[in-house]
């Protein structure tokens, strides 16, 4: 019996090594953007400037076209005047775990990608001396993404795209919850290294 299995599991080790080794690509690789963010909605009925943001991911690809990521990502807002106070920050941060599919545009450098994926992120509203006042706690959001993967050679890519982020989070706000639906689209441009 332990003869079997063995051999079972040499057999399938053996097949999976060999698609390993017939495909040119690296399977992993790590994803450093950043860029401006657009608010989409009002948290909170706050009116939110112009927000920029980072985000840092790793890439496990399992198919020739399809693979899993997961990274953290920081984002802020002001806003000039809110239920927070004036000139309060609005910050998301936390983390993303998601899948994507990616797929070469004929026989020139470039491909295209789409992600889905789900945050665990929270919101942290600052005053103006940079103290946090409000932490929505971590929950459970999501984010869609598509972008150019643009190969500079030597497993080398520059990633522009465009990614959507939905988060809906309470604050208890002086005794009484307040509904955060944090909503933006952000402009990317990021760096990838393959490995």
């Amino acid at each position: 019996m332990k003869t079997k299995v063995f051999l079972t599991l040499a057999f399938f080790a053996l097949i999976t090594l060999s698609s390993i080794a017939q495909e040119n690509g690296k399977r992993f690789g790590f994803e450093l953007s950043s860029g401006a963010s657009f608010a989409t909605s009002k948290p909170g009925d706050a009116e939110m400037n112009t927000g920029m943001g980072i985000e840092g991911i790793f890439h496990y690809r399992f198919m020739p076209y399809t693979g899993v990521y997961a990274g953290w990502g920081w984002n802020r807002f002001s806003s000039d005047n809110s239920f927070a106070g004036l000139n309060a920050d609005f910050e998301e941060t936390g983390y993303v775990f998601g899948l994507q599919f990616k797929h070469p545009i004929g026989r020139s450098p470039l491909s295209y990608y789409l992600r889905a994926a789900g945050l665990y992120n929270h919101i942290e509203i600052e005053n103006e001396a940079g103290d946090i006042i409000y932490d929505s706690g971590h929950g459970m959001g999501w984010q869609v993404a598509c972008g150019l993967d643009v190969n500079l050679g030597k497993n080398w890519s520059l990633t522009p795209g465009i990614k959507f982020n939905s988060l809906s989070r309470d604050i208890d706000f002086e005794g009484a919850d307040e509904q955060m639906e944090f909503n933006y689209l952000s402009a990317r441009i990021g760096i990838l290294k393959r490995f």
